[in-house]
């Protein structure tokens, strides 16, 4: 086996998903993991914009970062940082995910885009969420 078909299972077989903006915002890469993660077929989400997994109340905060980090060729997450949003999925759910990017260039050195790598994180945010509620409610008791 190649390490390119190494490499190729290891991205086809992920639960996370792997998704690469080209220069544009348009979607390059979409794998099996980003399938399960937001319910787009690859044929679905391929050549669209990143706008289909991003809320509509925060596109123009990622838009105004994207053409940034696309101009300087760096990203603040770039360095392992993750980062943690929330998103849309295909039936309009709200999910919350976290994700690492990758900055990906040709041999070279030109930037191709950021390759996020996304965990879907909704049911760890919502058993957070509710802790933090019950400390609350105990906190306002004990202090009555």
């Amino acid at each position: 086996m190649t390490d390119t078909a190494i490499y190729q299972q290891i991205v086809d077989g992920s639960p996370d998903a792997f998704v690469l903006g080209d220069r544009e915002g348009r979607i390059r890469i979409w794998n099996a993991g980003a399938e399960a993660i937001f319910g787009f077929t690859a044929a679905e989400a391929l050549g669209q914009s990143m706008d289909i997994i991003i809320p509509e109340r925060l596109r123009g905060r990622h838009w105004d970062g994207y053409m940034k980090t696309m101009q300087t060729g760096k990203s603040r997450y770039g360095a392992g940082d993750v980062l943690a949003v929330p998103a849309i999925t295909k039936d309009g759910r709200n999910i919350s995910i976290e994700f690492t990017i990758q900055m990906l260039r040709t041999a070279g050195g030109e930037l191709l885009g950021p390759l996020a790598i996304i965990r879907d994180v909704t049911k760890r945010f919502q058993r957070e969420r509710e802790l933090a509620r019950r400390v609350k409610e105990l906190e306002a008791k004990a202090g009555t």
